[in-house]
């Protein structure tokens, strides 16, 4: 058969969800060009992260995103888990002290909207069959779902965002070890009379179920729309095996201890999850982001939201490296994302071991210990910002490598600032501008010190603004400064 060759681009990103659409649209707005292939030939509508948590949002204001996806979402204050512990997100260090419950199209579609219209060009119902790679590039071939034509592209650099069954990372050879740990999970979109006290996100189980409701916020005469999460230890089946209502209201009632009155289930799967991480992100001149690179339980909603901040710390170090930065900048995405993905397994592996168990002890004193400990400020605050992404950091201490959004400006915030990719000087306050050419510039409304911040939010520098050597040296590590054009 033929192979059509493919005009050459910058990058190519294997996968159309928030993850690659993130990737392809920062590349796109950095002025790169960007080829997205997807196999599915139409946006998939049957996703099933609901949540999106504070760090992810203040990624999608920098992106102008956030306040469309809000209007038409329901935002939570918290979490309530076993023994009516509540992981409390009001107290949170950022514009979004909440969870947004959205379903997961609706952040693919801003996310597609937005890599569209800064160019990248999305191509659905392509299959990538080849991956080869060289000290120039990477050659990846393609089949068309419509015709079964083949077609080739040339890129400098690819990015495997396919999701959990990664084509990408089987061409690349990259292993996948790890274990399932929960299996016959239902999540269905379900109508309810009755629901949970609150807004919140609710958790109830017992020893034998578990049923995890989110609020929409929809409602109408009926009832209210919820995402609902559930589990019965001792109805394992096949994933493929059919789901019913009388299943979905069956657990719902024996988790809550009541009837919540099913009315009406709408979208609904049934999976298993694992527990997986690749050794590597990085393989030589392709990427591994999302799913592709590390799976997890669902409890705590990680996944969507680690993915699109892959992503970000991903797309700007290759704008970067395509611009003249110098090579390593590449493996501190290596360096600072696997890190974080090991965090996230770890975190919701405990959180799905600790709803499961089964022992009566066990579970008492589960029930005892774990809402005094969040009751606790400074416990709460840790927990509520490792949940939220708010607290994660890149690096071991001080304020280098930590987000740098919740600094405050005299004009605007930081995440409008970024709207416009590059590095931001935030000098001290009181301070005039300084000769940076190639930079944003912005200045505190508070005492603090002047602060380089990285495309992705994060702190690469602090000290005073006019230490020029410094701020300099730390900005000639990361970037190319004399190849961006100014933006002051």
């Amino acid at each position: 058969m033929t192979t059509t060759t493919m005009p050459t681009t910058d990058v190519i990103v294997v996968g159309a969800g928030p993850t690659g659409l993130t990737a392809a649209g920062d590349l796109a707005r950095a002025g790169r060009t960007v080829t997205v292939l997807e196999r599915r030939p139409n946006p998939n509508q049957a996703s099933r992260a609901f949540a999106t948590m504070a760090r992810t949002l203040e990624v999608l204001d920098a992106r102008a995103l956030a306040d469309d996806l809000l209007a038409h979402a329901h935002r939570t204050p918290g979490v309530t888990v076993f023994g009516g512990a509540r992981i409390d997100l009001t107290h949170l260090d950022s514009a979004y002290p909440f969870a947004m419950i959205t379903p997961q199209t609706n952040v693919d579609a801003a996310l597609a909207r937005y890599a569209v219209e800064q160019g990248a060009d999305i191509r659905r119902g392509f299959e990538i069959t080849d991956l080869t790679q060289d000290s120039g590039g990477v050659t990846v071939v393609a089949r068309s779902h419509v015709d079964g034509s083949r077609h080739s592209w040339r890129c400098a650099y690819l990015i495997g965002a396919d999701g959990a069954h990664s084509a990408v990372r089987t061409l690349v050879g990259a292993g996948f070890p790890g274990k399932t740990v929960l299996s016959s999970i239902v999540l269905a979109d379900v109508k309810l009379a009755a629901g949970p006290v609150g807004d919140g996100l609710t958790l109830r189980s017992t020893r034998d179920v578990f049923a995890f409701l989110a609020p929409y916020g929809r409602t109408d005469s009926e009832g209210a729309w919820y995402r609902a999460m559930v589990w019965d230890r001792a109805h394992q089946v096949p994933d493929d095996a059919p789901v019913d209502a009388g299943e979905i209201a069956d657990v719902l009632a024996r988790a809550s201890g009541a009837d919540p009155g099913l009315r009406e289930i709408g979208w609904h799967s049934r999976f298993h999850c694992d527990e997986r991480q690749v050794a590597q992100y990085r393989h030589g001149r392709v990427f591994l982001a999302g799913d592709a690179a590390h799976v997890h339980s669902p409890m705590g909603g990680q996944g969507m939201n680690t993915g699109i901040q892959d992503a970000a710390n991903l797309a700007w170090k290759l704008d970067a490296v395509l611009g003249g930065a110098p090579e390593h900048v590449l493996d501190t995405y290596q360096s600072e994302r696997h890190p974080i993905g090991e965090r996230v397994l770890r975190q919701s592996g405990l959180m799905a071991r600790g709803v499961t168990l089964h022992p009566r002890v066990a579970r008492a004193l589960r029930n005892l210990v774990v809402p005094r400990l969040l009751q606790i400020p400074a416990v709460r605050d840790a927990v509520a910002g490792s949940f939220s992404g708010t607290g994660l950091r890149y690096g071991r201490g001080g304020q280098v490598g930590t987000r740098a959004v919740h600094i405050p400006l005299t004009r605007s915030r930081l995440t409008v600032v970024q709207r416009t990719p590059g590095f931001v000087l935030v000098r001290e306050h009181g301070t005039g501008p300084v000769d940076a050419p190639g930079l944003l510039h912005s200045e505190r409304a508070d005492d603090g010190p002047a602060v380089l911040v990285r495309p992705d939010g994060y702190v690469a520098w602090t000290g005073s603004s006019s230490d020029q050597d410094g701020w300099r040296a730390c900005l000639s590590w990361w970037s190319a400064p004399a190849s961006v054009a100014s933006r002051n």
